[in-house]
């Protein structure tokens, strides 16, 4: 990591109190943060910034510990995949478990085991109401719920019912375990949650082997427990399970009890942050997979050209609050291009050519034009470009009828071509149906390097690639994914709608100098003028290279936005 992000960081909430539990001695002093993700998607960004606080936290101590468990009690929606792809990102984001690598399938024994300490102390129970009824006698949010009948079950009863679950004698639904809490409590969570269901679907892991399956609340705070967490640090939506976390433990008397704090979840404007609307859009063939580069998925962000350092840095500038709010995607993109601007050499592409001949340069001449790879950092060094009499330059860099600011190409205007000459455009040459397909110039021999020997000013430098020495490429120019701020803000509308129909534009035939051909799949530059770039590391081939915008140069959003709110 970098020398900034090493840096003591500011004491937000979070660490505040652990650093206060750490000084009295509680745990032992021990820290011990956990990242439980649920193996039935690919992580997003929302999920780093949780692993940047869980493993970032843990690395702030000599003896602190980071666990990655997989919290995997569903195995209807779980895959080995997911749980895959989940432990990549992880490491490319630049964090190790080492040997604190869990899963609560592990600890299905123990938590059986737990269940039938809770139905002998009279604090579970099984119930048989079908799941229209567990819904109608839960109550409402304003009327509190009422006992199911099976609640007065004996002891006996229940431990016989629970082991007969267990062994499969039960069809899916017809039974549930129950904590036995309070059906009038203002908190919709301790009305007699649910902590066992039968789910006669193979697991991921421990296959046919079980046929009942713990629910997350109970298995949550249980492997928290077990795993001697000490500090359970998690998102908003769950300070209103907490108190069940806390019944769970207390009645149970286990002996780690885990602090769980919360914090408020990341959301950005311009995306959804739902896994279950992520895979919506893979599955309904919205998105090409979880690694499009228009999702954020983390899979996607490093497809698209994002770096660890970028990411990370991004969760630190965010940083931590209590309340809910929604960051800009422009801050996002402030930490990627900030990032590349200072590490990503400079390279020419043309991704819309058009021809120039330069008619006073001699057709059988060629000239080793050196170019800085980087402008500030003289330590990437440079390299030669040949340049000869036809070139390509880009179409949007000309104006058959310019207004008076534009400094490019057009009829009579001399510009800079970078690193090179001085050229003047003289003649247009257009095909039969009107369009422009060569430009015909003349250059200014006593200019190599872009300078006019009498002094003279030029203002506008644009790139260039020779015909006969540049090569083809296949460019993607990716963009926001959704063209509203808030995707999901009416409910009258489905947030598919939404989808920006310019989210990605696919550019053939483009011309690049023949130092990009080289570039590998963890190179990431700069397209002079253009953006940033990056190979496509899923579908780019020696034979036919495909580049990805990772980011502009500029924030243009931000621009839209000041002239929409106008």
């Amino acid at each position: 990591m970098s020398e900034s992000e090493n840096a003591a960081p500011k004491l937000d909430f979070i660490r505040t109190i652990i650093a206060t539990d750490v000084a009295d001695g509680k745990n032992d002093s021990r820290v011990v943060t956990r990242f439980p993700p649920e193996p039935n998607g690919y992580l997003h960004i929302g999920h780093a910034k949780s692993i940047c606080l869980n493993f970032g936290v843990a690395s702030e101590y000599e003896q602190g510990v980071c666990h990655l468990r997989f919290d995997d009690t569903n195995p209807a929606k779980e895959e080995t995949e997911y749980a895959d792809a989940i432990m990549k990102d992880v490491q490319w984001l630049g964090f190790d478990w080492g040997k604190n690598l869990f899963y609560a399938s592990d600890y299905f024994d123990q938590l059986y085991d737990y269940a039938v300490q809770l139905i002998k102390r009279e604090k579970a129970y099984v119930c048989s109401l079908n799941a229209e009824d567990v819904r109608t006698y839960r109550g409402t949010l304003t009327e509190p719920g009422k006992d199911s009948p099976y609640r007065n079950r004996t002891v006996e009863e229940n431990l016989q019912l629970f082991a007969a679950m267990k062994n499969g004698e039960f069809e899916d639904g017809s039974h549930v375990l129950r904590a036995k809490i309070d059906m009038g409590s203002a908190n919709m969570n301790m009305r007699d949650p649910a902590i066992y269901r039968i789910k006669k679907v193979a697991h991921h892991r421990t296959g046919d082997t079980w046929c009942i399956y713990p629910m997350y609340d109970f298995t949550h705070c249980l492997s928290d427990a077990i795993e001697r967490i000490t500090h359970s640090l998690c998102t908003l939506e769950f300070a209103d399970h907490r108190p069940l976390y806390d019944w769970v433990l207390d009645t149970l008397g286990t002996r780690d009890h885990p602090q769980q704090i919360e914090f408020a979840r990341l959301n950005l404007t311009y995306t959804v942050m739902s896994k279950r609307k992520l895979m919506q859009l893979v599955h309904e063939n919205m998105v090409e997979g979880w690694d499009d580069p228009r999702m954020l998925t983390v899979s996607g962000l490093r497809r698209r050209g994002y770096t660890p350092a970028s990411i990370r840095d991004f969760c630190k500038t965010i940083g931590l609050a209590r309340r809910e709010s929604r960051i800009d995607m422009g801050v996002l993109e402030h930490s990627i291009r900030n990032d590349l601007n200072g590490i990503a050499p400079r390279r020419m592409a043309v991704l819309n050519p058009l021809k120039i001949v330069i008619t006073n340069y001699p057709e059988d001449r060629e000239d080793e034009i050196i170019c800085k790879n980087h402008p500030k950092d003289e330590s990437m060094g440079t390299r030669n470009v040949t340049f000869g009499r036809e070139i390509w330059v880009d179409r949007d860099d000309f104006m058959e009828d310019p207004p008076k600011k534009f400094f490019r190409l057009g009829p009579g205007r001399e510009v800079r071509l970078r690193f090179a000459y001085l050229v003047t455009c003289n003649e247009i040459i257009k095909n039969a149906a009107g369009e422009v397909v060569e430009l015909r110039c003349t250059y200014d021999p006593e200019s190599r390097g872009g300078s006019a020997p009498d002094g003279r000013k030029v203002k506008g430098t644009i790139q260039w690639v020779s015909v006969q020495h540049g090569c083809d490429c296949e460019v993607r120019l990716y963009d926001r994914l959704f063209n509203t701020e808030n995707p999901e803000q009416d409910r009258d509308i489905n947030f598919k709608e939404n989808i920006n129909p310019d989210s990605l534009q696919i550019l053939s035939g483009c011309k690049i100098e023949p130092a990009l051909a080289d570039t590998i799949v963890t190179d990431r530059v700069q397209f002079e003028r253009v953006g940033f770039f990056c190979v496509d590391s899923k579908i780019s081939t020696p034979d036919h290279l495909v580049f990805n915008r990772t980011v502009t140069l500029r924030d243009n959003w931000a621009k839209i936005s000041q002239k929409n709110q106008a």
